[in-house]
């Protein structure tokens, strides 16, 4: 029996250490091309999942500055990612009120960091419903500044501009405002 088992190992070794042999000298078989680029959240395209913030914003023709700022910004697929997220979104007019040649401003190169700041200002992370905002609360946003929420019956306010409509999406939600919130 002693013998048996002795055999039965010393084969089982040998298998082993020629299936391994077999495998090392073996090229590998394999079809897959030169990684391509790697390319962020918003490249994936998806037709049956409801549309993310940045999709949301792009389809809106009332926020064709935001997403313009958001791209010059380099932040399309930091709101595309899964989040949740919640997005004081300015329209047109919002930054139409802002002092005339700021936003073209802005959107230069080297301004990256200063619009990056603002548009941080107006994204927090988690999802903020309007109906669960108190009067009085603050919440801390990407860029570290502190927006303060104001109620007046049944009128929800950000730093003092009236959210208007709240949009939810697959990653978060769209508080639509009609002033650009800036950092203190």
């Amino acid at each position: 029996m002693k013998k048996s088992i002795q055999l039965l190992l010393v084969v089982s070794f040998l298998t082993a250490f020629s299936c391994k042999q077999n495998s090392e000298t073996m090229p590998p078989t394999t079809t897959e091309e030169a990684p391509s680029q790697s390319v962020g959240q918003s490249a994936v395209k998806d037709e049956s999942s409801s549309p993310n913030i940045v999709q949301t914003a792009s389809a809106s023709k009332d926020h064709t500055t935001l997403v313009t700022a958001v791209k010059a910004a380099g932040l399309v697929d930091v709101l595309s990612n899964a989040g949740p997220f919640t997005v004081f979104a300015p329209t047109n007019t919002a930054f139409d009120k802002l002092p005339k040649g700021t936003v073209e401003g802005l959107l230069k190169p080297e301004k990256k960091d200063d619009l990056k700041n603002i548009l941080e200002y107006h994204t927090y992370v988690g999802a903020l419903k309007t109906e669960y905002m108190q009067d009085g609360q603050e919440f801390e946003q990407v860029n570290g500044g502190k927006v303060k929420i104001t109620k007046k019956g049944d009128k929800v306010y950000v730093n003092g501009s009236e959210i208007v409509a709240s949009i939810p999406t697959s990653n978060g939600i769209i508080h639509v405002i009609n002033d650009v919130l800036l950092p203190k």
